[in-house]
């Protein structure tokens, strides 16, 4: 199927309406879709929420296209994206797994991003509480600390989500943007199914120590923004307007001079991608695909035809030609801006 944008697309939408492959995380036996859903800017940070409606005809979509895995948190909205999950997918239960995340304090007025850390056990089981109800589930498949709290120990963190996996209320732990020692750490009290960690071809910082503890430890790599919050499409030009609303728009890599110095990349994946008969987006997912058994990224939208698009990396093969030829290519690039603000990039890799 081509996309309705295929006209002014000089690529090829590579999806063919295939069964989607699984993959299995680590060794959890947490069995999802070879690319998950993020359904964070159908809410939150991409400006204003989009269309309930439209929304949750989309994620019918994704499951009617073989998306299986379906990724949210509490703070996104605060609330909004959980409730329009729940809702959306209540009819596929059955088919589907969902992850949501806790660690951030939205109680109060707290306002959208203003949000402090709070991974307290007893904030914990009242998160769990709140997202169980928003979701319209008995239990939450997959549940992440959304980033690590320095005020708690990790392993008081991993005890309390133990203690609710025992009570039936979650069934596998996660953790995101976390460090090694941190994992290792968690690991020990419960066993860590998934890390949720930024990973691109413009952000590869897991690749020299996250990559091989995970590895080691047998579990299971969820990329989010796999396609560079939308730069590695190559729909993003040093031109392009942000609006307020939208998150990127604080973000260094961001800027003009970054956009404009990072063209290199989408170069890079738009060659891959003429000689592939695919897209670059699709190009990058495959990339990441290609690199572990156990990495499933989670790329978002609230486009059809970018869904169709994304699905369609799945079916692109990449050859160990292929592999070599970009990372011949892309060791030759620096990619220019850090990927948040110095107080974001703080909340990361502890």
């Amino acid at each position: 199927m081509v996309n309705a944008g295929a006209a002014a697309n000089p690529f090829t939408v590579n999806w063919t309406g295939k069964i989607m492959r699984t993959r299995t995380l680590g060794n959890c036996g947490l069995n999802v879709s070879a690319l998950g859903l993020g359904c964070m800017g159908m809410s939150f940070s991409y400006g204003p929420p989009k269309d309930v409606k439209e929304m949750t005809a989309l994620l019918a979509a994704a499951v009617d296209r073989g998306v299986t895995f379906f990724d949210t948190a509490e703070v996104y909205g605060p609330y909004l994206n959980e409730d329009l999950v729940g809702d959306a997918l209540a009819p596929f239960r059955e088919r589907v797994v969902i992850a949501t995340k806790f660690g951030f304090d939205v109680s109060g007025d707290k306002r959208p991003g203003m949000a402090g850390l709070n991974s307290r056990p007893d904030h914990i089981k009242q998160a769990v509480e709140g997202s169980l109800k928003r979701l319209k589930v008995d239990t939450i498949d997959l549940l992440y600390q959304h980033r690590v709290d320095p005020s708690v120990p990790i392993e008081d963190v991993a005890g309390a989500v133990k203690d609710l996996i025992g009570q039936g209320k979650v069934k596998h732990f996660g953790l995101s943007e976390a460090g090694v020692g941190t994992i290792r750490r968690a690991h020990a009290v419960q066993p860590v199914a998934a890390l949720q960690s930024e990973y691109s071809l413009w952000t590869r910082t897991p690749e020299k120590e996250v990559i091989p503890t995970l590895e080691e430890l047998g579990i299971g790599f969820v990329p989010y923004s796999p396609l560079g919050k939308g730069f590695l499409t190559g729909a993003m030009k040093a031109d392009t307007k942000l609006d307020s609303a939208d998150f990127r728009s604080t973000l260094p890599r961001f800027t003009p001079e970054a956009l404009k110095a990072n063209q290199a990349l989408v170069d890079l994946l738009a060659t891959t991608a003429t000689r592939k008969q695919a897209t670059p987006a699709q190009i990058a997912l495959a990339w990441l695909l290609a690199q572990k058994p156990w990495i499933v990224p989670i790329p978002g939208t609230t486009k059809l035809h970018r869904l169709e698009e994304n699905i369609g990396a799945a079916s692109v093969e990449l050859t160990p030609d292929d592999l070599r030829d970009i990372a011949a290519a892309a060791a030759r690039i620096t990619v220019q801006g850090a990927r948040y603000p110095e107080k974001l990039e703080q909340m990361t890799g502890r």
